[in-house]
């Protein structure tokens, strides 16, 4: 008959594994928050001291000039950009999760043919890179004639497989069928049990998806580069690129990418900032069931 280990003995390899888990974590926030501080600090300097790498320095303060000459440069077409940026991401993603959290709720609560294999191909489609069908996509938008609008970006970010994939398993942990039965014998329709009761309790699965769905769209570039020629259509993260390859040959752009990056950062951090005890409890769906 063997007797647990109490004390110091028991205790040590616990204490060790927290004190691993505590140093992957501090690591990974350093990887992520010093390309940020690097950013914030670089965004106060002049071209001149960027190029002497001295970014440290409390001198040449030069945030304000930066900013002015952000939406100076180019007949101030960063603000063109960063509108389209919001228009994409937050409209796309919006509609995205609407669509996803549906199709998802659709393959969790209805019988129909071929289900579970339609569901297989949503899977399939989850491993393929999105930068791999940007080509098909141009030639679909080629041929219909849409290349070079607003829609040749916009609709292919409505469909996401992943987000169909989250749906069903939102779905599955907080629409409980009992709910929905009793709402069809009170007489509400299908659309009605959608819209007045099962979007509801999807809530924070609605939110889960719309900031994956966000980010995705924000940060996407691909796409907009195959199908975009017109830069008054651009996203911010196409337009500062060309920004910064014309950097090679007119330095001034440097500063300008750099405070343009900056402030390309600030919507998805906003966003879940405000956003974040809705997509905590989202992550957590069906744990407990």
């Amino acid at each position: 008959m063997s007797v647990a280990t109490h004390g110091p003995a028991g205790l040590r390899p616990r204490a060790v594994g927290r004190a691993t888990v505590n140093l992957v974590v501090g690591v990974s926030v350093l990887y992520t928050l010093l390309p940020v501080l690097w950013l914030l600090l670089a965004s106060t300097k002049n071209r001149d001291a960027l190029f002497s790498s001295d970014i440290l320095s409390l001198s040449d303060f030069s945030f304000l000039a930066n900013l002015r000459d952000l939406f100076s440069m180019d007949d101030g077409i960063y603000a063109r950009w960063y509108g389209n940026s919001l228009l994409y991401a937050v409209l796309g993603a919006a509609l995205g999760a609407l669509l996803s959290v549906a199709c998802g709720y659709a393959f969790d609560k209805y019988r129909f043919r071929h289900k579970e294999k339609l569901f297989g191909l949503v899977l399939a489609a989850v491993m393929v890179p999105q930068t791999v069908l940007a080509l098909p996509l141009y030639l679909i938008a080629s041929k219909i004639g849409v290349v070079n609008t607003f829609w040749a970006v916009f609709v292919p970010l409505l469909f996401n497989p992943f987000g169909v994939y989250l749906g069903r398993i939102f779905s599955q942990g907080y629409v409980p069928d009992e709910v929905l039965e009793a709402a069809r014998v009170d007489g509400a329709g299908e659309l009605a049990t959608w819209f007045r009761v099962a979007l509801r309790m999807l809530g924070p699965g609605l939110v889960t998806v719309f900031l994956f769905q966000l980010t995705a769209i924000w940060n996407n570039f691909f796409l907009p580069m195959v199908m975009l020629s017109d830069q008054k259509l651009y996203p911010v993260s196409l337009g500062l690129y060309t920004w910064n390859s014309s950097a090679n040959v007119a330095p001034d752009y440097y500063p300008v990418v750099i405070m343009g990056s900056l402030l390309a950062i600030l919507p998805l951090i906003l966003a879940f900032s405000l956003l974040q005890r809705f997509w905590k409890s989202g992550l957590t769906a069906g744990a407990v069931k």
